[in-house]
C-alpha cells in the first residue's frame, strides 16, 4: 500500500476508522505510512480538543508484541513529531500501561499501536486524550480520517521524543487496589495467549505466595499456540483442561494487549463478565461503601441487584469504553463492568484494566475462604443468561421495532438497541457496528429451561 507522506491520502480506506479504534490487515489496508498520516492527525486533533497549540502537546505512544508494532509505532511517533508535538515513547507496553501513563504525567493524549485481540494479519490504533479518555468516532475518529482524506500538507516539524518506562509506577498503582498481605497460597494457570500479560502482569503475580502455572506467557507477535481472545471458546479449551488436570483454584486468560482478562474456575468452568462484574462490585463496595457501579445493558441483573443489595447505585450503560469511561467521568462511577470482559477503575483514570481484576479476584478468593465456583455458583443457581447470540438481520433497524411492538406488555428501553423487561425475564437485541447483524442476550430468573424456551422463541422471530 503507498501513501503520499506530503500529506496525500494515497489508497488509505475509510474503513479502517472504526467506531472506537482504527485498525485493518497490515499491508493491505494499513501499513508504516498510514501510521505517520494518523501520528499527524491525532496531533491536529488533540490540539483542537485540548484548545492548544501543536507544540504544547505532550503525546503518549506505546506498542503491543505483534511483528510489525515497532514499525507502526516509530512512525507514528514521527508524524506526532512532525506536527511539532513533544512524545513520551513507552516502548512495549500492555495497553493499559498506555492509559495509566497518559493519566499520570497529565499528558494530553496518547496512542496505543495494537490490534487487541485481532489475529496476527491485523494491526491498528487505541486512542485517547486527557485522562486517558477514549476518542471514539463522535469524538475525534472522524475528525481524524477527514483530516487525512482532505489532505495534511506539509508538516511543519519542530517536535522532539523521549523514551520512558513506566512499569515502577504502574506496578505501585495496581498494587494499590488490593492488600496484598491478604493473598494466600494459589495455584493459578495463567494464559497470556503470547500477548502483554506475561511482561505487564506476570511480574506483579511473582510477587506473592501463588503457585503460577504460566502457559503461552512470553510476547510473541507470531501466537503461536492460540489466537489472543479468550472470548471465543475455542481459545479457552487449553486454559480449562490445564486448570482441570492441575487441580488448580482457577485460571486466568488475558486477549493480546491485555486489557481485558477471563476467569475460568476450579470446576473449570468459564465465569461470564457480568458475573465476574457482580463480584468485584461487591469487594469494591467494601472497600468504598455506597459507590457508584456502572453496567452495560447486556448484563444480567446479578450486577444491580448485587450492587443495590451492597448498599450502591447501579447504572445501566451503552456497550463501549468510550461510553463507559465517559459516563464514569460524569456520574463518578468507582467502577465498571462489561459482560465482554472490560473492567473499570475510577483510581486508574476511569481506564479498563485486565491487571486490576485478576488481583482482585486472588483477594476475593484469599479472603472469603471460598472457591470461585462457590462464589460463582450462587449467582447461577438465580440468574439464567443465554449469553451473546448473533443474527443475520437485512434491516436491523425494522426488526428492532418489530421487537417492540411483539412486546407491548414490557417495559421498553432503546438506550443502546432495543431491551425488553418483564419482572421474571429479560433480553436486549443490539445491531453491529459493522456488520448487518443484531446481538441478542436474554436471561430468566426462573429457570435455565425457560431461559432457553424465551431464547428460542425470540431468536425465531428475529431470523423470520
Amino acid at each position: 500500500m503507498s501513501t503520499e507522506l506530503n500529506g496525500g491520502t494515497g489508497s488509505v480506506p475509510e474503513g479502517i476508522f472504526k467506531a472506537y479504534d482504527v485498525r485493518g490487515l497490515y499491508g493491505e489496508e494499513m501499513d508504516g505510512d498510514t501510521a505517520y498520516l494518523l501520528g499527524r492527525a491525532f496531533a491536529r486533533v488533540l490540539a483542537e480538543l485540548r484548545g492548544k497549540e501543536v507544540g504544547d502537546l505532550g503525546v503518549g505512544v506505546g506498542r503491543d508484541m505483534r511483528l510489525q508494532a515497532p514499525e507502526m509505532a516509530g512512525r507514528l511517533r514521527d508524524g506526532i513529531v512532525a506536527e511539532g508535538a513533544h512524545v513520551l515513547d513507552a516502548g512495549m507496553v500492555g495497553t493499559e500501561m498506555l492509559y495509566f501513563m497518559v493519566g499520570a504525567r497529565d499528558l494530553d493524549g496518547g496512542a496505543m499501536v495494537t490490534a487487541s485481540h485481532n489475529p496476527k494479519a491485523y494491526t491498528g490504533v487505541k486512542l485517547v486524550r486527557e485522562g486517558a479518555l477514549a476518542l471514539s468516532g463522535d469524538t475525534g475518529i472522524t475528525a481524524i480520517r477527514d483530516l487525512i482524506l482532505a489532505g495534511l500538507g506539509d508538516a511543519p516539524g519542530g517536535g522532539s521524543a523521549e523514551e520512558v518506562d513506566v512499569f515502577p509506577a504502574f506496578r505501585e498503582r495496581a498494587l494499590s487496589f488490593i492488600d496484598t498481605g491478604a493473598l494466600k497460597p494459589l495455584k493459578v494457570v495463567v494464559d497470556g495467549g503470547n500477548g502483554m500479560a506475561g511482561q505487564m502482569v506476570g511480574p506483579l503475580l511473582e510477587e506473592f505466595p501463588i503457585e503460577l502455572i504460566a502457559t503461552y506467557w512470553t510476547p510473541d507477535g507470531n501466537f503461536p499456540d492460540h489466537e489472543p481472545n479468550p472470548l471465543l471458546p475455542e481459545n479457552r479449551e487449553f486454559i480449562i483442561e490445564r486448570v482441570r488436570s492441575e487441580g488448580a483454584d482457577l485460571g486466568i486468560a488475558w486477549d493480546g494487549d491485555a486489557d481485558r482478562c477471563f476467569f475460568i474456575d476450579d470446576d473449570g468452568e468459564f465465569v461470564d463478565g457480568d458475573f465476574l462484574t457482580a463480584l468485584l462490585a461487591e469487594l469494591v463496595l467494601e472497600k468504598t461503601p455506597g459507590a457508584d457501579i456502572l453496567y452495560d445493558v447486556r448484563a444480567s441483573r446479578a450486577v444491580p441487584d448485587t450492587v443495590n443489595a451492597h448498599g450502591g447505585t447501579a447504572h445501566i450503560n451503552r456497550v463501549g469504553h468510550a461510553f463507559m469511561k465517559r459516563s464514569m467521568k460524569e456520574v463518578g462511577g468507582e467502577f465498571a463492568g462489561e459482560v465482554s470482559g472490560h473492567y473499570y477503575f475510577r483510581q486508574f483514570y476511569n481506564a479498563d484494566s485486565g491487571t486490576i481484576p485478576a488481583l482482585l479476584v486472588l483477594e476475593l478468593v484469599s479472603k472469603s475462604g471460598r472457591r470461585l465456583s462457590d462464589l460463582v455458583g450462587d449467582l447461577r443457581s438465580k440468574y439464567f443468561i443465554s449469553g451473546e447470540i448473533n443474527s443475520e438481520v437485512a434491516d436491523p433497524e425494522a426488526k428492532m421495532k418489530a421487537i417492540a411492538e411483539r412486546h407491548p406488555d414490557a417495559e421498553i428501553g432503546w438506550l443502546d438497541g432495543v431491551s425488553v423487561d418483564y419482572p421474571d425475564w429479560h433480553f436486549n437485541v443490539r445491531p453491529s457496528n459493522t456488520e448487518p447483524l443484531l446481538r441478542l442476550n436474554l436471561e430468566s430468573l426462573v429457570s435455565r429451561e425457560d431461559m432457553e424456551a424465551k431464547r428460542d422463541e425470540v431468536l425465531a422471530f428475529i431470523r423470520s
